[in-house]
């Protein structure tokens, strides 16, 4: 397992480079001069602007600008933003906003996904069956901007249980409604997968070798039945948690929420270059360890698999 794991991280090390690399090329090279930008429609003077580009460095060549952009990342130097502020201070500002709202997306898609999911494969062809397919599908088919209105149209607007914007962005009760829409479409999918995932696991023969020794239910369906129908679930959700926090940028938008999604679209907006990558960046690294925890989490469910 160790060298599995040390094998896994050396893995890392090219797929974050080449993807900061590509988004660093993306963002601060092919957009064209976000200096000049901000003078608008006025022509900036040159000797100004000559150093503001030595400021940021936007004066080197462009593999220059990313060797140093890497080596000062290495130290916690994200660079600066136009206005002289910290990228650092930006982005632990925005970061535990989104990490809240994310995690709650995700234990609501975990709970009620797998639950929904897990009910719907036990009752396969029942009421609940069908009726857990048609809910998921019409999760599935409203985009999450529609979804954020009708949330906030019916409990804010009209049963007046929530703001109709997030006031504060630290407090989790708050944040309870637009997490229920973030996490909306992963949990359609989740219970789709976990009912799936369990008619095929109920018909095994590892299932009718416990049911004959007489086992009890609660111990068939929880130790052998769930456990070995996660494998899929846990594959999709080791992937969902960063596209979460990339994902919020329209939810947050639409409850008004100050985290990541927020602060990137501004970004974008304003071409801060070093602001977006930054973001990118942080987002990378949550992916790569998500996909290395899934694949830990394999061994954990299916004793089966082990790693040289």
């Amino acid at each position: 397992m160790g060298r599995f794991v040390a094998r896994r991280l050396l893995q890392m090390i090219p797929v974050f480079l080449g993807t900061t690399a590509l988004i660093f090329f993306m963002v601060r090279i092919l957009p064209g001069d976000p200096v000049a930008a901000m003078w608008g429609d006025k022509a900036p003077d040159p000797a100004q602007l000559a150093a503001f580009k030595h400021k940021l460095g936007l004066d080197l060549p462009w593999y220059q600008q990313y060797f140093d952009y890497m080596g000062n990342l290495f130290t916690g130097d994200f660079g600066e933003t136009m206005a002289g502020r910290q990228v650092i201070d930006v982005i632990t500002e925005a970061l535990p906003v989104t990490i809240r709202l994310a995690l709650m997306a995700f234990a609501i898609e975990i709970v009620f996904g797998v639950g929904i999911g897990l009910l719907a494969g036990l009752k396969r062809g029942k009421f609940a069956d069908k009726s857990t397919l048609v809910f998921t599908l019409i999760l599935i088919s409203i985009p999450v901007p529609v979804l954020g209105y009708l949330f906030q149209t019916l409990f804010a607007d009209q049963l007046k249980w929530v703001t109709p914007t997030v006031q504060d962005s630290m407090n989790l009760s708050q944040l309870l409604l637009p997490a229920v829409v973030l996490g909306s479409l992963s949990l359609a999918y989740v219970a789709r997968l976990s009912r799936t995932s369990i008619v095929e696991n109920i018909r095994a023969d590892y299932i009718r070798t416990a049911t004959a020794k007489g086992l009890p239910r609660r111990k068939i369906i929880g130790t052998h039945l769930l456990r070995n129908s996660m494998i899929p679930v846990v594959t999709f959700l080791g992937t969902d948690l960063g596209a979460l926090m990339g994902g919020a940028i329209v939810t947050e938008g639409i409850f008004n929420v100050k985290g990541v999604g927020n602060a990137l679209f501004r970004a974008i907006n304003q071409k801060e270059g070093a602001t977006v990558v930054g973001f990118v960046v942080v987002l990378v690294i949550v992916y790569l360890v998500a996909s290395l925890i899934v694949d830990l989490l394999y061994a954990v469910l299916d004793p089966r698999i082990r790693y040289a």
